[in-house]
C-alpha cells in the first residue's frame, strides 16, 4: 500500500464517513477509489503524490461497479493515460447471477 497509515486514516474519516476510519482503512483500495471519485483538489493532488500513478491505474482498472461516477471515470482514464479522447471504456456494471 503506497499510502502511509496516517494519510489513509485521514482520507478514510473524510471520504468514507459512514464507517469508522479504522474499519474503512482495512480496505485501502476502496478509500483510494472514493478519494478519486469525490476528493477535493488538494486531497486528489496529495493522493497522486503519495500513491503514484501506477497504483492509481490499478485502482481504476480493477474498479467495482458503483465506485466511480461517469465524470470521475472519464477524468481518471484521461489523467492516467489509460484512454484517448472518445475511447473511454464503459464503466463497470453489476452482474446478476
Amino acid at each position: 500500500m503506497p499510502l502511509d497509515a496516517e494519510l489513509l486514516q485521514r482520507f478514510a474519516s473524510k471520504y468514507v464517513w459512514w464507517k469508522k476510519p479504522e474499519e474503512a482503512a482495512a480496505h485501502p483500495e476502496r478509500v483510494v477509489a472514493q478519494v478519486m471519485n469525490i476528493g477535493d483538489y488538494d486531497d486528489v493532488q496529495s493522493l497522486v503524490h503519495h500513491a503514484g500513478l501506477p497504483y492509481l491505474r490499478e485502482i481504476l482498472v480493477h474498479a467495482e461497479a458503483g465506485q466511480f461516477d461517469a465524470r470521475s471515470w472519464t477524468y481518471w482514464h484521461y489523467r492516467l493515460d489509460l484512454s484517448n479522447p472518445g475511447q473511454v471504456p464503459p464503466m463497470p456494471e453489476r452482474r446478476l447471477a
